[in-house]
């Protein structure tokens, strides 16, 4: 019966749509988590703190005109929205992550045992579950401030321990560590502070007996074989990512005519490309198209900041740029084919 409610009350799997996020119900009461969390908290963190990001991740993507974009499009990219699309998206998805894999011991129900994949995959990666315990208690003290801990499964296939400030995570373009998290512990003091005040050791160790692997299980292998994982490996190419910034920020301004930016930022555009163009590309990407488009990239951006030099007309300049922007364009085109 919980399956059937984990699976139709809420997925994260791309298939809702930004613009009608709604709050999920939690499976329980919220007396029913008093083992680890105390039934005030879970109302005010339920109804009032997840409930807000719900609220204003709706307004922020009606603002951004990003309606349609997918809850994994809105975190795939992160570092291009709007703080109100990158903040509310992580806190929705994160929470809703969150309250999946809580399961209280009750006579109704008690939390499921983990499989025997992700039991092979936890002792490959960390020797033991008491070791993967430990891990993840220290990645989630030692966060400074708000934040998460999380388990990943990285687009390697490995199981990683990670955290992330605020509401970031592993899936966001702005993480140290890229994958789908399939556990996450939230270390925000609106978590524990009713019951735990400043203690947030007691509080991971109170949160470990509420944690059902059984879902966690489910979520492991369902990671494994998602599309989202070979997505995420295509996109994990930080300096692809750091050109596109630099180019976004002069190419746009050109369009408008403005080309002070380019101007300015025409050495820095021609390093990312030498950045690009020498960086280690993503094994889906490994084909012949993709190196020769990115030697091509470097050479354009490098007349560019010739021209730049030499304080060429606007004219020139606009129809260099927007031969870089093409040439990009095709590389960001051999990245989807």
């Amino acid at each position: 019966m919980k399956s059937i409610i984990y699976l139709f009350v809420f997925s994260i799997s791309g298939a809702i749509f930004a613009q009608d996020f709604t709050l999920p119900e939690l499976q329980f009461s919220y007396d029913a988590y008093e083992q680890g969390i105390d039934a005030k908290t879970m109302e005010i963190h339920h109804s009032k703190h997840h409930r807000g990001y719900v609220r204003k991740l709706n307004k922020a993507v009606s603002e951004s005109k990003l309606e349609g974009k997918s809850l994994e499009d809105l975190l795939m990219y992160a570092s291009y929205r709007t703080l109100g699309v990158r903040n509310n998206s992580g806190g929705h998805y994160n929470h809703t992550l969150f309250w999946e894999i809580l399961t209280p011991t009750t006579e109704k129900s008690a939390p499921g045992i983990p499989s025997k994949s992700i039991e092979n995959a936890i002792k490959k990666h960390f020797g033991s579950m008491d070791a993967l315990r430990k891990q993840l208690s220290v990645a989630a003290a030692k966060r400074f401030g708000s934040g998460w801990a999380w388990l990943v499964v990285t687009p390697n296939k490995d199981l990683v321990v990670s955290s992330s400030p605020n509401q970031d995570n592993p899936i966001m373009d702005v993480s140290d560590v890229r994958g789908i998290p399939i556990l996450g512990i939230d270390v925000w003091e609106h978590a524990y502070y009713l019951r735990y005040q400043n203690k947030r050791g007691d509080y991971l160790s109170a949160i470990w007996s509420l944690l059902d692997w059984g879902v966690v299980s489910e979520k492991y292998d369902a990671a494994l074989n998602s599309p989202l994982l070979a997505k995420i490996e295509k996109e994990n190419w930080p300096e692809k990512n750091a050109f596109h910034k630099v180019l976004a920020q002069t190419f746009h301004a050109a369009e408008k005519g403005d080309f002070k930016p380019l101007r300015n930022m025409s050495g820095a555009l021609y390093a990312q490309a030498i950045l690009l163009q020498d960086s280690d590309i993503p094994k889906p990407l490994l084909k012949p198209e993709v190196s020769l488009a990115l030697v091509r990239l470097e050479k354009k951006c490098g007349a560019l900041n010739k021209l730049v030099g030499k304080n060429a007309r606007e004219k020139a300049l606009m129809k260099m740029i927007v031969a870089v922007h093409d040439i990009f364009h095709e590389v960001q085109g051999l990245c989807h084919d």
